[in-house]
């Protein structure tokens, strides 16, 4: 018996040397990043900018909790009280609420590919990078794309609208919520009513105006909402929510051809998701820990109450306008009651560089805001309060360090 184990144990030998050698007949082309042998080192910053923002202390420990497999029945707990979250933000009783493993882009491609096929007539509105963006990826869909376009700061009335349902005849109409490239927020109420006469579904992206500002998607009549993790929910980027109403569920299961994208097919994320029973299917790995740190971020915004989040996002942005005014600098958007409560854009004051005045406020105080995105490029500055950065010690914070880079900064040298 000795003998036998000890010709296998020999035989086996040989195989894993001869494995080994196979697996070693090549030399080593790229050797071992030196930068890996370095810790990593991440500075500290307040970011002000549109997103993302500083995550909250809870969800950061999120972070740190132990991995557990993507379909184990805690797991698939943990999946049902983030979709419940998701309904109270989105204020909705939709099944059809869920994750997507993908960034605010991500849900926006989820939405249109399922919504859409080619020959499709698509309405949108336009008036910054993220109807631009829609209407980009309906062309690759091969949608016939409608675009109203309008100037930055600019907003969509009922009537502009409605004349475009009616020439176009559109399956689908495109609103941005909070357009965070030019700091409008755009009214909501009656469009869904509107849309749903001329046989339309309304989209809307709330990627920057969720839990900021009211936004209510049974009531409002809203079809399909989406939006991202990293913004006012204080959450990691790389995760989105969305949500479907039957309507717009019928539309989906109704195609006569599959979506463009197996990854964002929302009859398989469904029953990954639980939104079709209890059986789930398995679709995708999904991210563990960040689901961990969502659930956390959908947690403390219920604890805080909705329109507690709401006034307090108005109070500190309030605030925030006063601040900028009295060093001088102008508001963008002119109308005060469309001004995006949770990312504010100001004018780049006359003969500024607006990258000097962000290297500025970076370089010297660590606090991170932005300029401007697509057709804003080059117009404003953008300042975010975001969720648990939405305090007026953060307002203070940023104003004297505008204060300052105004006085130190180089002036017509653009």
């Amino acid at each position: 018996m000795f003998r036998m184990l000890t010709k296998t144990s020999v035989t086996l030998d040989t195989r894993a040397a001869g494995w080994v050698r196979t697996m070693g007949s090549h030399q080593l082309l790229v050797p071992p990043p030196e930068a890996l042998s370095k810790p990593l080192s991440v500075p500290k910053r307040l970011l002000l900018g549109p997103g993302p923002s500083n995550l909250a202390p809870r969800v950061l420990a999120a972070g740190g909790l132990r991995m557990i497999g993507h379909m184990q029945k805690e797991m698939l707990q943990i999946m049902d009280e983030i979709k419940q979250g998701i309904q109270y933000v989105f204020q909705t009783r939709n099944p059809l609420t869920l994750v997507v493993s993908g960034s605010g882009h991500c849900a926006m491609e989820t939405a249109l590919f399922n919504l859409l096929e080619p020959g499709d007539s698509f309405l949108v509105g336009a008036n910054g990078i993220w109807g631009m963006r829609a209407a980009d990826i309906a062309e690759r869909i091969g949608a016939r794309v409608h675009q109203m376009v309008k100037e930055p700061g600019e907003h969509y009335t009922l009537q502009e609208v409605e004349e475009g349902l009616a020439r176009h005849k559109p399956v689908l109409l495109f609103l941005t919520h909070g357009e965070s490239s030019t700091g409008v927020m755009q009214p909501l109420d009656g469009f869904g009513e509107l849309c749903h006469r001329y046989q339309c579904l309304l989209l809307v992206d709330s990627v920057a105006s969720l839990g900021g500002v009211p936004i209510y998607m049974d009531q409002q009549d809203i079809d399909v909402l989406y939006s991202g993790s990293q913004k006012v929910l204080n959450a990691p980027p790389g995760i989105s929510l969305i949500s479907f109403s039957d309507k717009a569920k019928h539309k989906v299961y109704s195609r006569k051809t599959k979506p463009v994208s197996f990854y964002t097919d929302i009859t398989y994320l469904a029953k990954l998701w639980g939104c079709e029973g209890k059986t789930r299917v398995i679709h995708h790995t999904t991210p563990v820990i960040s689901l961990y740190c969502l659930r956390e971020s959908l947690a403390l915004i219920s604890e805080q109450g909705l329109e507690n989040s709401w006034q307090r996002h108005r109070e500190a942005t309030a605030y925030l306008h006063k601040r900028l005014q009295e060093l001088g600098l102008q508001l963008f958007v002119k109308d005060p009651a469309l001004r995006l409560p949770t990312v504010t854009t100001v004018s780049v004051p006359t003969g500024y560089n607006w990258r000097n005045i962000v290297s500025y406020v970076l370089d010297n105080f660590n606090i991170e805001i932005s300029g401007g995105l697509g057709p804003s490029e080059e117009k404003v500055l953008r300042i975010g309060l975001l969720g648990y950065n939405a305090t007026t010690e953060n307002v203070d914070r940023v104003a004297k360090a505008l204060r300052e880079a105004l006085q130190h900064c180089p002036k017509n040298k653009l």
